[in-house]
């Protein structure tokens, strides 16, 4: 089994648990997943099996769409509804203008401070487990970082304006958890995450998503290497060029790149041979080679 499965994560597990659930089921086969979702959070988690795992340095940097809910007027340690209650703040008037106003200030490319519950290393050591050890608010904060909230929505998400709507479209590395915060700030309050969803990951959407139990019943859509790189141009070869290439000899392709490809896919009867990239009009060297057959 080779290919890459679109689970829409449920609520109340990690990433990493759907990786080992699934990979119970498709063993001794390679599994991966792309981009960590929350515990809390739901929605496109891409999970990489088999030969597919080769693809992830490929995969790994598109933009992400999240949709959810932020809570004004309490901020929890985690930032989001599992953290405990840190800090609570008066809501003020706060109007359809003042959102679309705030929705503003931050799209385009913002500085963000990630949230100390994160994943990001310390001197080796993953920030969540050092914010478990001690007080949260004693812990020094990442560094800042530069991203990119190319879209972003603000609406009341009920008849009190405790509670917004939103829906952005981000660059990798976006905390949405961090997001809320800092606009709970530009509210004048404070604010965690109630509820995250993300409903797009680079190429794969909600749309081509399956739950984790029918996946691990064996249904669902399986994205084949070939299907998961829909920008790359493609290189249909012969029986000959496609042995040459899995024998580790770039010579094969030689007077026959595609025009204009800054990579390109190999394919041999419908299946990925290799992801290549041109060194002149003429020549290109593997990037990665891939196992299947046809």
């Amino acid at each position: 089994m080779d290919g890459i499965i679109i689970i829409d994560k449920p609520s109340g597990i990690t990433s990493a648990e759907v990786v080992r659930r699934i990979k119970a089921k498709v063993k001794p086969a390679r599994v991966g997943h792309l981009g960590t979702l929350d515990p809390f959070a739901t929605g496109v988690l891409p999970i990489m099996v088999g030969e597919a795992t080769k693809l992830a340095p490929m995969l790994e940097g598109g933009e992400k769409v999240y949709e959810g809910i932020i809570k004004l007027g309490i901020e929890t340690d985690t930032l989001d509804r599992d953290g405990n209650v840190i800090r609570e703040a008066p809501i003020p008037s706060i109007d359809a203008a003042r959102l679309d106003e705030v929705a503003r200030q931050f799209t385009g490319k913002i500085d963000q401070v990630p949230p100390i519950f994160s994943a990001i290393k310390r001197e080796g050591v993953r920030m969540y487990k050092l914010a478990r050890k001690g007080n949260p608010e004693d812990i020094e904060p990442p560094p800042i970082r530069s991203v990119e909230i190319k879209q972003l929505s603000l609406i009341r998400a009920n008849t009190d304006y405790d509670e917004l709507r939103f829906v952005a479209t981000c660059s990798p590395g976006t905390y949405a958890r961090a997001l809320a915060r800092d606009i709970g700030i530009a509210l004048g309050t404070v604010a965690h995450l109630k509820e995250l969803r993300r409903t797009r990951s680079g190429h794969f959407a909600i749309a081509d998503a399956t739950t984790l139990d029918d996946a691990l019943a064996g249904s669902g859509r399986i994205i084949s290497l070939r299907d998961a790189l829909p920008d790359l141009a493609e290189l249909d070869v012969d029986a000959d060029t496609e042995q040459l290439l899995r024998n580790g000899d770039p010579r094969a392709l030689e007077g026959k790149i595609p025009a204009n490809s800054e990579m390109f896919k190999v394919i041999h009867e419908g299946h990925l041979v290799a992801v290549a990239k041109p060194t002149s009009r003429v020549t290109a060297i593997i990037v990665r080679g891939f196992n299947l057959q046809p």
